[in-house]
């Protein structure tokens, strides 16, 4: 008897890992919650279409000639060769690029998470009025001409007459054509520009904070605001964190707009190119689609292990 019972169970606990492993498959959770998959579906479908896939036609197309009048001519290594051994305009932008994603990317992530921190102090309508100002440079379409007004090369410039007025300049500077001043006021603007989506999503996040933590927090010895905020409230907002990370970064990288807006494209001695800058003219004016397409293809892969090396960072966080 005691053997059958023994065999019952052995029975007992295969049938139970058998639903359990059928439970674990992708095919069953579909099924059981095919609702919320036909509502993510069109989501997916286009994400697919116009993300995915044009990713993957980009690495194919890195690895041929195309001028968009002819068929595809694969060339294997060519353009990657001429990327990093022949083209000194695009180690020109590379540098630029990695030198505005390492001082901006970092110092307006910093910037989003206290201003945030801060406003989120505030209650109602104040908290809500310092958020358009933060978050207005961001969404405004003709926020370079405050900037183009500024930094306007004649004596009615905004820089120039302050500093002509204080003596300090005799002259007006062509501020954007002097090759040494267009990559730092270049940082300057897109951290003025910089407060954008993570800078919300930390607002968001900050407001999430279940208020017993802190409660909690005090009793196990957390004494002030900084210990609050390391141990308590970022934690608890590691979900944001990540996404204003991932925002930050994609930012940093894909700097364009305002070096075209204020320094021209092709700037002064490529001092303001960067590797989208770069991306546009073989893309978009020559039509070289498969050079285009490798510029591409590095600048994704830059992004991507950026993205792995934040992530590894905010896991720390809290420790």
């Amino acid at each position: 008897m005691a053997g059958n019972g023994e065999i019952s169970e052995v029975k007992v606990s295969q049938e139970a890992l058998d639903i359990a492993k059928k439970q674990a498959t992708l095919g069953y959770r579909i099924k059981r919650n095919k609702a919320c998959y036909m509502m993510l579906a069109p989501y997916f479908i286009l994400f697919f279409l116009f993300t995915v896939i044009p990713v993957i036609l980009s690495v194919c197309f890195s690895f041929t000639y195309y001028n968009m009048l002819e068929m595809p001519e694969f060339i294997g290594w060519k353009n990657y060769i001429k990327l990093f051994l022949e083209d000194d305009i695009f180690m020109k932008a590379l540098k630029n690029t990695m030198i505005l994603a390492v001082v901006t990317g970092p110092v307006s992530y910093f910037l989003c998470l206290l201003f945030a921190w801060i406003i989120n102090e505030f209650k109602g309508w104040v908290r809500a009025f310092l958020t358009l100002i933060f978050y207005a440079p961001s969404i405004c379409g003709n926020a370079y001409v405050v900037w183009t007004l500024i930094l306007s090369g004649d004596r009615y410039g905004y820089l120039n007459g302050f500093l002509m007025d204080l003596g300090v300049l005799d002259n007006a500077i062509v501020w954007m054509k002097t090759e040494k001043y267009v990559l730092p006021f270049l940082i300057v603007v897109q951290l003025w520009l910089s407060l954008g989506t993570g800078f919300l999503s930390f607002i968001a996040g900050l407001q999430t904070v279940d208020k017993s933590l802190y409660e909690a927090a005090a009793l196990d010895g957390v004494k002030n605001r900084w210990q609050e905020l390391w141990y308590v409230t970022l934690p608890a907002m590691k979900p944001q964190l990540m996404f204003g990370a991932v925002m930050q970064i994609t930012q940093a990288f894909a700097i364009a707009d305002v070096s075209i807006q204020l320094a021209g494209n092709p700037s002064v001695n490529y001092s303001g190119a960067t590797v989208v800058t770069h991306l546009l003219d073989y893309g978009t004016v020559r039509f070289e689609m498969g050079y285009a397409s490798a510029i591409a293809t590095v600048l994704f892969l830059l992004m991507v292990g950026s993205n792995l090396l934040v992530q590894k960072l905010l896991r720390r966080v809290g420790e």
